[in-house]
């Protein structure tokens, strides 16, 4: 449930990626309580969740089935979703793919995948709504990361490359289009306790050393991530542009 409401959200044209899944549907699921008219992509069908969305507050997000490494794809399921609700004047880049690789077997087909998924398709989302937003008045886009980079973390390089530039990516499109009134923020999770987390990865060890870092001793939930969605959406953030949000009990230490 949500913890606060954004009023200005309310009718707010939104776009996310992977938004039918873990941490996505949860946002999904968040603009939708905030009344906001959502539509998302994803590769895998997403039709069950429309319909729980449907079943649970009477409303059913736009679910446009798309493999966000098609640029074509992605920029069309864009003005599809601007046709049926407006233009976007929300953009949630949050789909991506953390796959564990070791450098010295990665190929250059493996690191051009790993960087559509996890930078490119960002770019060209966000180059796809600036139009409408500008036309609109202005707009915000949030931009995921990962605290993973901040970490020095091993195991995935193209991955950690990729929430570095896109960190990089947000600051320079905020200063570029600042003055339209459009706003781009990077959000960076810690480790959120997803069904897909708890499925592969999470054991009782790994999970008190990673609690033992936090300075909140919680663990990280998906509401936790929405809440900080919202908050960079709506205009309660409306001077906040440029920044990275991190989000983790504490992992890591920004300034």
């Amino acid at each position: 449930m949500p913890t606060a409401t954004f009023h200005d959200l309310k009718d707010a044209s939104v776009f996310i990626t992977g938004g039918g899944a873990g941490i996505g549907a949860a946002i999904t699921e968040g603009f939708i309580e905030q009344g906001a008219k959502v539509a998302f992509v994803q590769r895998s069908d997403a039709s069950g969740f429309c319909d729980d969305m449907q079943d649970k507050h009477g409303v059913r997000p736009l679910f446009i089935p798309c493999d966000i490494t098609d640029v074509s794809a992605l920029q069309a399921a864009i003005s599809t979703a601007g046709e049926a609700h407006g233009a976007v004047t929300v953009l949630v880049n949050n789909a991506a793919n953390d796959k564990r690789h070791d450098t010295e077997d990665v190929t250059e087909e493996f690191w051009d995948w790993s960087q559509a998924i996890n930078l490119k398709a960002y770019f060209f989302a966000c180059q796809a709504v600036i139009a409408g937003m500008r036309a609109a008045g202005g707009g915000a886009i949030v931009n995921f990361s990962s605290i993973s980079y901040m970490m020095g973390n091993a195991g995935y390089p193209s991955y950690t490359t990729a929430n570095a530039g896109i960190n990089g990516m947000s600051r320079s499109l905020a200063r570029e289009f600042g003055p339209d009134k459009i706003r781009v923020n990077a959000l960076a999770p810690g480790w959120v306790m997803t069904d897909k987390q708890r499925d592969l990865w999470v054991t009782p060890e790994a999970l008190a050393a990673h609690l033992e870092r936090q300075c909140l001793k919680e663990e990280l939930l998906p509401q936790d991530i929405v809440d900080a969605v919202l908050f960079l959406a709506s205009k309660t953030s409306r001077m906040m542009t440029g920044q990275m949000m991190v989000v983790d009990g504490g992992t890591v230490v920004t300034g």
